[in-house]
């Protein structure tokens, strides 16, 4: 299909004599703005680039409400800088999400009785490699789905032959400056994908899960030959609480507090560790709980992390007592070969036979599980690749610390802070073989060979040994995190730093991303930016809070409240969502994702279709071009009406509001802005001004407000299109696709933001047309209040004091709009004479008078209003004795009965209004 094939289908399926259907224009409009280019970045023109990077989703799967918030905030802020004329870089990607895949992968594999073991890991990888061409797919039409205007000829994948070239080239380079090196540390291991996991894959049940907290007698032992265990009649014993007791097999010590007076006399001395009957030292340390359990506490180092902690404290040994299945291995004893939970079982069974187990009692916990097969994660002792974060955090926090890089919302900056002054050592390596394979080769005697690729690591291995050997490349591969470390750079062809994308683009502008994973990711950015770059990755970082539900749970499988935001956008369209995504959220805050809001957001889409199609009709055959737009030169040497200059100075303060906004990222607010000036001041008041307008003006009037309407409009699909791309571009093309204009620029996506025009507010006009408007709000407000049919007219006179003459001027308008006979209007600077029966509004300087007889039936008026003013007063007198109860007022909740006083100021000022309408009679 050609480029304007895309355009026509778009503008077919949009129907100005329809309502708007984003189903019919979508698609089309997207194929369009990609095939034209217009999501590439223009020739540098001397303005600062705008660069951002998506946060890669991982291939695996689909994209959730969490995917589409961040989204729509980045395609927001691409396209306002696009318009605003810089070159503009958004660079999609996806990350190969290592154990994610592979585990897909695995159990596609299990369906028909196979193992990755079988088919080996070359063939096992060309069947990930498979899959994921499958599922990328998926993954990019979504992101289109979304409205996303990402470059995607520069489109990455982290297993790309550049990315991973990336990832051996910081790999040898952090390992050649003594930064990456290979050690035994505790880390989080899955049992069942039986590799190590990053923190942020370990996972927990949105609700405390039911555990048991075991209570368990330590006998002290006697003297240092003491392995006797079982306690008998005499024994000094102490009571240890613990959640898992099979790790018991594996403690090192029993810890207390050192003020904790209970235990005072025990520290120094030695329990014997039941079921084994080995010895192990009673320690003081600060980091017990008194208040917790017993305040006694096993210090299992090798299986928790805080025991670890303790344990490098006090020197205390590390033992391992599970296999890396999760089974018992030889240091638990008899238990040995039993898994971690039958040993558990058993144990138990005989603490109890013993008498060493006091009490069970049931305890709620919160249990960490692996993200991708949802297995009971263990901390275990393991021999890995790690990072030394310490080196790479100083230079990171400084940073941040400096104002280089600055985080929104600025309180995120204490728990940045606080997080990289506590950073442990990194472990990047994992158990798999999608991924990143490390870079490190092992000689016949296991010396390590760290090179770029196996050619180089042959040819150190030869020069070492002194002749050709045979080596082994590790088996593991990096942590997913690592490659997406690299990402801000990496993808615009780092290493190489004569490429020219690294040399325009970076640092990138900002990165964009949810506050949840500010350590995980934005921290590993930080420091390898910096360190392998020399510049921070990144200007700012704007953290969005997480989406919940409409009840502000938040989102999750196991409530079954998740939503897919393509149910969204086939319900309600793609403008309707992220606008609704858009107003709902600000910087570092959770919002709830409410089906009112989808539907006002879909409602206002359709308003502005109705707009369009109206202002369409009345432009006649107006030129669509700049020469039809008004300037501040025109609008002060042409006559314009007080409601012209009144919108479009309007127009412009919003235009000032709105790029200050922007420049804050509050574009909650500039979203929320843009549509109250549209919906309010510009559908709701000009539009229907400037059909009174054309209607009775002469030609030049009519002219004006034509050219009024034509600017205000485009000039606010502008302002609108970041936020409501498809629906204000369909508008926009209709606006101009006609037999007297051909659009310039060709689409809105590249057309020019508008900026403020100090030159065209006017605080005269706008004070001039509120007086306009509260007169005619103020007489609407009467005609409801007395049940004045909708289709009557009725009598009015205004003394305009100062403003009379204006008000003059304005008299079609406000006879239409208040529904005021025009020959029974009256406007005069003052009134000589009020009829008798009347109603009178305070409009400073203005007063308006509305003769009652005119309007309503008096007697029947005055009858309803004695029944209401009866009504009030009795529900007065119901709650003046309530409040006057002191036993209400002592005994309810204090916002009950502040309620029930502001209920009762508001019936009283109620009665003392009916009482001043009757007297009026």
């Amino acid at each position: 299909m050609t480029l304007n094939e895309h355009l026509e289908r778009a503008l077919a399926g949009a129907d100005l004599g329809q309502a708007y259907e984003a189903a019919k224009v979508e698609e089309h409009l997207y194929k369009w703005w990609e095939s034209a280019g217009y999501f590439k970045p223009t020739e540098a023109n001397g303005k600062d680039p705008f660069v951002i990077a998506i946060p890669p989703p991982n291939v695996t799967g689909v994209l959730h409400t969490g995917h589409g918030l961040t989204n729509t905030i980045e395609d927001i802020l691409t396209r306002w800088h696009r318009m605003l004329g810089q070159p503009t870089l958004w660079v999609p990607g996806t990350d190969h999400a290592g154990i994610a895949t592979q585990n897909v992968v695995e159990k596609q594999l299990a369906k028909v009785g196979k193992t990755r073991h079988d088919l080996g890991r070359e063939d096992f990888l060309d069947a990930v490699w498979e899959w994921k061409g499958r599922s990328h797919s998926t993954i990019t039409s979504q992101i289109r789905r979304l409205g996303s205007s990402v470059d995607w000829q520069r489109e990455r994948f982290t297993l790309d032959e550049g990315l991973s070239q990336a990832v051996v080239v910081a790999f040898k380079r952090l390992y050649d400056d003594g930064l990456i090196y290979r050690g035994t540390r505790l880390v989080n291991w899955c049992p069942r994908c039986l590799s190590a996991i990053s923190d942020l894959e370990v996972v927990y049940r949105d609700e405390q899960e039911q555990g048991n907290l075991w209570h368990i007698r330590y006998k002290v032992a006697s003297d240092l030959n003491d392995t006797e265990w079982r306690i008998s009649e005499g024994d000094q014993s102490i009571t240890i609480a613990t959640t898992r007791p099979e790790t018991l097999l594996a403690d090192v010590a029993v810890a207390v507090h050192p003020d904790d007076e209970r235990y005072a006399d025990l520290v120094g001395k030695f329990v014997v560790l039941p079921a084994l009957g080995r010895q192990i030292p009673i320690i003081a340390d600060t980091y017990v709980e008194r208040e917790f359990g017993t305040g006694a506490l096993k210090i299992t180092p090798g299986h928790d992390p805080n025991d670890y902690i303790v344990g490098q404290r006090h020197s205390l040994p590390i033992l391992n007592m599970l296999n890396l299945d999760a089974t018992i291995n030889a240091e638990g004893g008899s238990y040995a070969g039993l898994d971690r939970f039958e040993a558990r079982k058993r144990l138990v069974a005989d603490l109890t036979e013993t008498g060493n187990l006091v009490e069970t009692k049931p305890h709620l916990m919160k249990i960490g599980r692996c993200e991708r097969c949802d297995t009971i994660v263990e901390p275990l002792i393991s021999t890995q690749w790690f990072v030394k974060t310490q080196p790479l955090a100083e230079p990171a926090m400084a940073a941040v610390r400096e104002g280089r890089t600055k985080i929104v919302p600025e309180r995120f900056n204490k728990i940045y802070f606080h997080w990289m002054e506590n950073i442990q050592d990194w472990c990047i390596s994992r158990q798999l073989w999608w991924g990143h394979r490390i870079p490190v080769w092992y000689g016949p005697d296991n010396q390590m060979f760290v090179e770029l690729n196996a050619a180089d690591a042959m040819a150190a291995a030869t020069a070492h040994y002194g002749q050709v050997v045979d080596l082994r490349q590790d088996e593991d591969v990096l942590d997913t995190w690592f490659s997406s470390g690299l990402w801000p750079f990496s993808i615009l062809g780092w290493p190489d730093v004569e490429n020219p994308d690294f040399k325009q683009f970076y640092p990138n502008t900002l990165l964009e991303t949810g506050y949840d994973i500010l350590f995980f990711w934005v921290a590993r950015m930080m420091m390898l930016g910096l360190y392998l770059t020399g510049k921070e990755p990144f200007e700012w970082v704007y953290l969005h809070g997480l989406v919940r539900d409409e009840h502000g749970r938040k989102m999750s499988k196991s409530l079954g409240n998740q939503v897919d935001p393509l149910d969204l956008i086939d319900q309600y369209g793609t403008d309707a969502l992220r606008f609704t995504f858009a107003t709902s959220s600000t910087p570092g805050q959770d919002f709830a994702l409410q089906p009112t809001r989808l539907d006002s957001a879909r409602s206002f889409a359709n308003k502005i279709w109705n707009a369009t199609r109206f202002v369409i009709s009345k432009l006649g055959d107006l030129p669509r071009t700049a020469e039809s737009k008004i300037s501040a030169e025109s609008l002060n040497a042409e006559a314009y009406t007080v409601a012209d200059r009144w919108i479009l100075s309007r127009f412009n303060r919003l235009a000032g509001d709105v790029e200050r906004l922007m420049n804050s990222f509050n574009l909650g607010e500039a979203g929320r802005q843009i549509q109250t000036f549209f919906w309010d001041e510009f559908a709701d008041w000009y539009i229907e001004t400037a059909k009174i307008q054309i209607d009775t003006g002469d030609e030049q009037q009519q002219l004006r407000t034509r050219q009024t309407l034509y600017t205000l409009l485009e000039g606010t699909l502008r302002l609108l299109h970041p936020f409501m791309p498809f629906v204000s571009e369909a508008a926009w093309q209709k606006l101009h696709n006609s037999e007297q204009t051909t659009p310039t620029p060709a689409a809105l996506i590249i057309a020019e933001y508008p900026l403020i025009d100090s030159a065209m507010l006017n605080e005269q006009a706008e004070r001039d047309w509120e007086l306009v408007q509260n007169i005619i709000r103020g007489v609407r407000n009467v005609r409801t209040e007395t049940s004045v049919e909708a289709v009557k007219w009725i009598e009015a006179l205004i003394a305009g004091g100062s403003a009379s003459a204006m008000l003059n001027e304005q008299a079609a308008i406000i006879s239409r709009l208040a529904r005021i006979a025009p020959d029974k209007l009256i406007i005069s600077e003052s009134l000589s004479e009020r009829p008798e029966k009347a109603t009178s509004l305070v409009i400073s300087p203005a007063e308006v008078v509305l003769p009652l007889a005119g309007m309503v039936d008096l007697a029947a008026e005055r009858e309803r209003l004695n029944k209401e003013l009866e009504r009030v007063e009795a529900d007065v007198e119901r709650r003046r004795s309530k409040l006057s109860n002191e036993n209400f007022v002592a005994k309810a909740k204090p916002e009950v009965v502040q309620k029930e006083r502001e209920a009762l100021a508001a019936q009283e000022l109620a009665a003392t209004t009916l009482r001043e309408r009757l007297a009026s009679f």
